[in-house]
């Protein structure tokens, strides 16, 4: 459905599409976070109690060192790595999500903040019922935390973004049409495990359609090297080149 993904339009107008994590993705992460947070609490109260020898009581001057730093990693692990990771925990890692602002780029160090903070509405009254709820209700699979942030929470496609970032790199240095950017660029990526006379014929058939004016004797006479080498270059080409890709 059209409300379960988000389009990122890009500036060279390559746009990458991003699934909208649903509730169940979402209690996937948090009750790996959840054990994480209490486990890492638990083992500093243990490493308190049996290794400096300060009792676990509140009253007593130990518990600034015990259960202050345990009540730190429990309450302000998801605020602290979610800035850290940039919108990502190692829950949200396991379950393969991340946060992202409405604009599809990195949420900034207060949305995220925002988001935390209202946690305290969306736990209510109790097991995130609230939060879970709207997760349900809202178009966009959203908490209320994310609402007030201005955030979603999406699949995370790293190598899709990685492959949108290097296509707005290359576009910026390269004055060849997007399509054939695009091609040229594939066909280069994978030079390596394409058999020999193969990428030789994808090469020349590539560079007769970006220069209209080579002639075919010319680019029967290139070696691999040079074939690989003259598409290497019109993807940095500071000149407009022709094209019929």
């Amino acid at each position: 459905m059209a409300d379960d993904q988000l389009t990122v339009h890009s500036v060279t107008g390559v746009d990458l599409t991003l699934s909208i994590a649903g509730p169940g993705t979402r209690s996937y992460a948090f009750v790996v976070d959840w054990h994480i947070r209490l486990l890492l609490a638990c083992a500093w109260l243990l490493a308190a109690y049996y290794l400096f020898n300060m009792p676990l009581k509140l009253k007593t001057s130990g518990a600034l060192v015990s259960v202050l730093p345990a009540a730190i990693i429990y309450f302000l692990y998801h605020p602290i790595l979610e800035v850290a990771m940039r919108g990502r925990t190692p829950g949200k890692r396991m379950a393969g999500v991340r946060i992202l602002s409405r604009d599809g780029g990195p949420p900034s160090v207060t949305a995220l903040l925002i988001r935390n903070i209202f946690r305290l509405i969306d736990s209510m009254p109790a097991t995130y019922m609230i939060g879970l709820i709207s997760c349900f209700m809202t178009a966009n699979r959203v908490r209320i935390g994310d609402m007030a942030a201005g955030t979603l929470l999406v699949l995370d496609n790293t190598a899709a973004e990685k492959s949108l970032a290097r296509i707005e790199a290359l576009a910026a240095g390269s004055q060849l049409p997007l399509d054939a950017l695009e091609l040229v660029d594939q066909v280069l990526q994978r030079w390596e495990s394409l058999e020999t006379g193969s990428r030789a014929q994808i090469a020349r058939a590539l560079l007769g359609r970006l220069e209209a004016s080579a002639e075919p004797q010319a680019l029967a006479a290139l070696s691999d090297s040079d074939l690989r080498a003259k598409l290497q270059a019109h993807l940095s080409s500071s000149e407009p080149a022709a094209s019929h890709v």
